[in-house]
């Protein structure tokens, strides 16, 4: 196995864990990180489906506790899990009709560096934006969402298919607009990725089934661990920090690191690929 190839790999896990679950777009990240790597072929979009899926599965490990009290509430039909999943199953809704009905366009036009650029200042300057409002609160935990608190999320989260834009950073700050406290904006946000990454993997799956090839699997192996690994330190880190902390330092995060990327793409300094 070529070790710069398992090094890329692993390189490519850790962002994917470390930034999915953050307000700075994974997306956005395995786009440019995947430029410099050289590694955003066809072989590299099957890779980041698989370490994709390893960060759902550290968000399900980290709330396995909530998800089997709730898939138990289910089986005796309690009220409460009814709610939950519902809940997620709406503001599932506009990101998946959205994406089946805009995703190729989308990707054919955005999916490029300069504009994930443009779209990590734009989003961080909305954090800032967020940030300076009044915060009213109205919704202390997700057990507490109505359907239409659900619904609003749902479309937030739709903006993530901008992509630089950040599925959390949509679905988070959308909540603080619409009155969920941070704990409950950040859970929602993660329990949420479960059943739109999930379908969003298996879609891929199917699309690109005829790029998966046994030979890959080592390179599978070690991005999958980096990513579970980095994922489930991410959301308990971003957790224990969100109880102290509001979100500026992703906002300037953004912007920085947007500002970088064009710098460096209009002075010469790094080749971006326009497409």
């Amino acid at each position: 196995m070529d070790i710069v190839l398992l090094l890329k790999a692993a390189t490519l896990g850790l962002v994917e864990g470390l930034t999915e679950f953050l307000p700075i777009s994974s997306t956005g990240h395995l786009i440019l990180v995947g430029d410099l790597l050289n590694f955003n072929d066809d072989r590299g979009k099957v890779f980041e489906i698989v370490i994709q899926f390893a960060a759902i599965l550290a968000v399900c490990w980290e709330y396995r506790a909530k998800l089997g009290s709730v898939g138990h509430g289910l089986l005796q039909k309690q009220e409460a899990a009814q709610r939950f999943v519902t809940n997620l199953f709406i503001a599932f809704l506009p990101l998946a009709i959205l994406g089946l009905l805009f995703g190729k366009a989308i990707k054919a036009h955005l999916f490029s560096p300069i504009p994930v650029a443009l779209a990590f200042i734009v989003g961080g300057f909305v954090i800032l934006w967020a940030e300076k409002r009044k915060h009213t609160v109205r919704i202390e935990s997700v057990d507490d969402m109505h359907w239409k608190d659900a619904l609003k999320m749902g479309f937030a989260q739709a903006l993530a298919l901008i992509p630089g834009t950040s599925r959390s950073g949509s679905t988070i700050i959308g909540g603080l607009f619409f009155g969920l406290s941070r704990k409950a904006a950040t859970e929602f946000s993660f329990f949420l990725a479960i059943p739109t990454l999930s379908m969003a993997t298996l879609y891929e799956v199917v699309k690109y089934r005829d790029q998966f090839h046994s030979e890959d699997l080592g390179i599978f192996l070690v991005g999958s661990i980096a990513s579970f690994v980095s994922a489930f330190i991410a959301v308990r880190g971003l957790l224990r920090y969100i109880s102290r902390h509001d979100f500026t330092i992703f906002a300037w995060y953004r912007i920085a690191f947007g500002l970088i990327v064009l710098l460096t793409a209009y002075s010469g300094a790094v080749s971006w690929s326009q497409g």
